[in-house]
């Protein structure tokens, strides 16, 4: 029965972020029933590779709203690969992502359907990117979601990219601060 309360929570939390504001930088490239393809640039003042040791943080800095056990401290992100980005608590698990891809100081990629994407049995691909540049670095994260067109992915995408844009903004804070909120 928690599995099923913890469903829904997540699958709420994305309907209310579909009427939350999109944040700067967010924007969703491509979106159709078959997928869609969302595109975060960010300019970080912290060179990559804080960056890149926040990513390996991420129950530092990914929001406990989002998660299925409401507490961020129970995610963890092994960078390794095949690593896993996963949630555990007490009365569960869940595997959101594997890692397929890491370049130290310039890039993460992990094969993640996310939150409620799981249950429409498609394919993400969610990548961070890290360039330096004058004053820090330049942080682009891609996140493109395929499936069949059943799925309706394109009625999924504003929520997502608001979840998503929330993340980002905490990581780059985190990156920069050593905090996720202001």
């Amino acid at each position: 029965m928690s599995r099923l309360r913890s469903l829904r929570r997540v699958a709420l939390v994305l309907v209310i972020g579909a009427g939350c504001p999109v944040l700067a930088g967010a924007d969703v490239k491509t979106s159709s029933p078959e997928g869609f393809q969302l595109l975060f640039n960010e300019r970080v003042a912290a060179p990559p590779a804080a960056v890149y040791a926040a990513v390996g943080q991420v129950e530092r800095w990914w929001s406990p709203d989002h998660t299925y056990s409401g507490d961020a401290t129970n995610l963890s992100l092994a960078m390794q690969p095949g690593g896993c980005f996963c949630e555990r608590w007490k009365d569960g698990a869940v595997e959101h992502g594997r890692v397929i891809l890491l370049m130290r100081d310039q890039a993460v990629r992990l094969d993640a359907a996310l939150g409620p994407l799981q249950n429409k049995a498609v394919s993400g691909v969610f990548t961070i990117l890290m360039k330096p540049e004058e004053g820090g670095t330049a942080l682009t994260v891609g996140y493109r979601v395929n499936g069949a067109a059943a799925s309706a992915l394109d009625k999924d995408a504003a929520a997502v990219d608001g979840v998503l844009a929330l993340q980002v903004q905490r990581l780059k804070r985190y990156a920069e601060t050593g905090k996720p909120a202001p």
